[in-house]
């Protein structure tokens, strides 16, 4: 039986304020959450309607009924779990970082986070007008990646003038991206899903890459950001 405190406690975490103040976030379904626990991550409470199997002294079996009431999701899934925010790290500058600019979908977010897993991009930079990445919905799209990429929220603006590779950006105008040489050292910066990346750092970028399109209408106005940004990484790893 679950208290009052308790599904208090889970309800309120999702409002970034209320992640920020206890600095938890919640992780639904067996899947994410064994994956999260199998990082440096450190778990807070565990509620499952099923033993886990696993050393948690944290887990606590519920009811379908508690876990319904405490659940993010439409269809709950088995689990829930509560884990502590980690500490912010360094970014490393000598490699391919991906810059977020106000993207707001937390699916696309979500995704992205799990493109970087897969490109071994170590580093995405978010700006902070960003979704937060501990939104139980980008958390739930990540399916585990958010624990293998280090994600960091600050004045973008900055820290693309201050950092020394190249920046690439994403235009539809920009130059055709498959015959460029891209280098494996630069940071490459996705605008937000409606209106792009914003005037101000596209003042900053060096390089304007777009995806050429081949669609004998032309009529697709553009790409979804997640699925532009899974092109331009597989670019710049092919190189």
């Amino acid at each position: 039986m679950l208290s009052k405190n308790q599904i208090k406690l889970i309800t309120s975490l999702n409002q970034k304020k209320y992640r920020q103040q206890h600095g938890l976030f919640v992780a639904e379904g067996v899947k994410t959450i064994k994956e999260l626990l199998q990082s440096n991550l450190q778990l807070h409470a565990l509620y499952t309607t099923a033993a886990f199997n696993i050393d948690a002294k944290d887990e606590v079996l519920i009811s379908e009924k508690d876990l319904k009431r405490i659940s993010f999701l439409k269809t709950p899934n088995t689990a829930l779990a509560i884990f502590k925010i980690p500490a912010a790290k360094p970014i490393e500058d000598n490699a391919l970082i991906v810059a977020l600019d106000a993207v707001r979908d937390p699916g696309n977010l979500g995704t992205i986070i799990r493109l970087c897993d897969w490109f071994g991009v170590k580093d995405l930079v978010c700006s902070n007008e960003t979704v937060d990445c501990y939104n139980p919905k980008v958390v739930q799209a990540t399916m585990g990646s958010i624990t293998r990429v280090n994600i960091s929220y600050l004045d973008l603006k900055t820290f693309l003038m201050t950092n020394k590779s190249p920046v690439f950006g994403a235009f539809m105008e920009g130059e055709n991206v498959y015959p460029k040489q891209l280098p494996q050292n630069a940071v490459l910066v996705m605008g937000n899903e409606a209106n792009g990346i914003s005037k101000e750092i596209e003042e900053i970028i060096t390089e304007k890459i777009s995806i050429p399109q081949f669609g004998n209408l032309q009529e697709t106005e553009s790409l979804n950001v997640a699925t532009a940004t899974a092109i331009f990484l597989s670019e710049f790893r092919r190189g």
